[in-house]
């Protein structure tokens, strides 16, 4: 997909505060460290629109990005380890839960988990809530330019067989670029 346009809407942290206007939206969600900045940077082909730090839990509320003035990209908080104080990584579970339960918009969650770790107990957590809500998910492994070919199609087979054949596991680098054309490909089909 060509992006011609991408610009930063607002953080939001209640609901009051989301975006109004009803464009489709796809929610990114990983544990912090996993490359989610990185990838969404990659795909829309910008350096620093998404923050990215060495120093995980910069992204602290939900951020939302109008893609080519016609869908929404919705940057979440990393769960796992953040180097912030507890009381802030006490709000983002309901904060992200009542996103994922109540925005109609949403039309889908990219996932994104580090390739060369796999699943974490924290990433099945989520993984079977969406599934619970019904809520549609692809997952994105990143670092892949970190493995051999024949160690990440291993892992991409073995979190294929994990999840179900329903849920798309792509393999993707935002050193390379790897992978870019293909998560482009799932996003258009949530979005349509």
């Amino acid at each position: 997909m060509k992006v011609s346009s991408a610009v930063f809407i607002r953080a939001a942290e209640k609901k009051e505060d989301y975006p109004k206007g009803g464009l489709s939206e796809i929610a990114f969600a990983g544990r912090s460290n996993v490359g989610k900045s990185s990838a969404i940077n990659t795909l829309l082909a910008r350096r620093n629109l998404v923050r990215t730090s060495k120093t995980p839990g910069r992204t602290r509320m939900l951020n939302f990005f109008l893609i080519n003035e016609s869908f929404i990209f919705v940057d979440f908080p990393g769960y796992g380890y953040a180097a912030v104080p507890q009381a802030v990584k006490d709000k983002w579970g309901p904060m992200v839960e009542t996103y994922l339960t109540s925005r109609k918009e949403l039309a889908g969650v990219v996932l994104i988990v580090d390739s060369r770790h796999g699943f974490m107990e924290s990433d099945r957590r989520l993984i079977e809530f969406l599934g619970h809500h019904g809520i549609v998910t692809v997952v994105v492994a990143t670092k892949a330019d970190k493995l051999n070919r024949g160690k990440i199609r291993d892992r991409q087979r073995a979190m294929t067989e994990d999840l179900g054949a329903n849920v798309p596991v792509v393999p993707f680098s935002s050193h390379t670029g790897e992978g870019k054309n293909e998560l482009w490909n799932q996003i258009k089909k949530l979005i349509d």
